[in-house]
């Protein structure tokens, strides 16, 4: 008797403790998975992107997955780069200023918020990545003055080449960013709706999250070689 109720005992004890250590298992499962912070080092530098989450609500990307090309309005890359005096530049304002103390805040940005189409200047205005700096002299600067500026013979750096194995990681895969991401993490802004260059125009411009796909080439900013300009600059002043 003693026997039989001690092997009774013993099976009770291994199905009580199956029962604790299932339990503590169960909950443990439940809860939320602990990732530890760790702390970057101080030069560590991850691109300025927010700004493609921020204004995706109102960037209109869903419109534009729907929009007809405006095959008599399209703007190439070849005007996409004349418009700037150099790779990287701000681009230039190509047409005429109506007040040339405008901080762009109550001009500038009532076209170029949103895009749309301009009849006056017969094309679609493109799309500012950072309509809160209101201040648009600042960086952009009329192309058609007679009193600003002096022209000279500055040689622009050759532009990165676009489309299948010109700018990929690996055959077959998606481009890579082959500039900086400050002041442009809208990428929307230059790579969909009509006033985007043709030849870099996303097929998808629903899918915000650009860079889980799309990587930048390199992190650093590129070097530019500035010394013919430096050259133009001394011989100009020299006289």
């Amino acid at each position: 008797m003693k026997k039989r109720l001690g092997i009774i005992s013993f099976f009770v004890l291994i199905f009580i403790a199956f029962i604790i250590v299932w339990n503590y298992s169960y909950w443990e499962g439940t809860e939320d998975a602990y990732t530890p912070l760790i702390e970057a080092p101080s030069d560590y530098h991850i691109p300025k992107e927010r700004g493609v989450f921020d204004r995706f609500e109102n960037a209109d990307a869903m419109d534009y997955l729907k929009m007809p090309i405006d095959e008599e309005h399209q703007r190439s890359l070849d005007e996409y780069y004349t418009n700037r005096a150099y790779l990287g530049a701000p681009p230039s304002i190509p047409h005429p200023v109506k007040n040339e103390r405008s901080l762009g805040g109550n001009t500038c940005i009532q076209c170029h918020k949103k895009g749309g189409f301009v009849p006056k200047f017969d094309a679609y205005a493109p799309i500012t990545p950072h309509p809160e700096m209101i201040n648009c002299r600042q960086c952009h600067v009329a192309e058609k003055t007679t009193s600003t500026f002096t022209s000279f013979a500055y040689s622009k750096p050759e532009p990165p080449k676009v489309g299948e194995g010109a700018n990929n990681a690996f055959p077959g895969g998606p481009p890579m960013i082959p500039h900086q991401l400050q002041m442009r993490e809208s990428c929307i802004s230059c790579h969909a709706g009509p006033s985007a260059p043709k030849e870099i125009r996303t097929t998808h411009p629903n899918r915000v999250n650009c860079r889980q796909c799309h990587l930048p080439v390199t992190p650093q900013q590129p070097e530019i070689n500035t010394s013919n300009f430096q050259r133009q600059f001394d011989k100009l002043y020299e006289k």
